[in-house]
């Protein structure tokens, strides 16, 4: 039996297909992720571009610098691998979550608690 590969961490896969949808910099990256999940994700500069370096150093972004704002930025957009990463990678994230979902949607069998 094949074993399934690893799912890639939650935030990586997010970020991913924040740039995917638009390249962009690290706070501006953040930004996005805080306003697209609500604030659910309101993550710091110490998590996020770890992550992004770790994506590029997998060949999945790339990044070059940038005059934003009369300042020198890093702006990250995905690369052909990148994008076919997140097309596969999107899909098992949602079978995961489905298949959670009926998990703890499963009604109680009588006589358990």
């Amino acid at each position: 039996m094949k074993k399934p590969a690893p799912f890639p961490p939650p935030i990586e896969l997010m970020l991913l297909a924040l740039v995917a949808r638009r390249p962009a910099h690290g706070y501006a990256v953040i930004e996005r992720l805080r306003a697209d999940s609500a604030g659910h994700f309101d993550l710091p500069e110490g998590t996020v571009y770890p992550a992004l370096y770790r994506l590029e150093r997998l060949g999945l972004l790339a990044s070059e610098a940038q005059q934003v704002a009369g300042r020198t930025r890093r702006i990250y957009r995905t690369t052909a691998a990148g994008r076919a990463a997140l097309r596969k990678r999107r899909g098992a994230w949602r079978r995961l979550i489905e298949s959670v979902g009926a998990v703890l949607d499963e009604p109680a069998v009588a006589g358990h608690a």
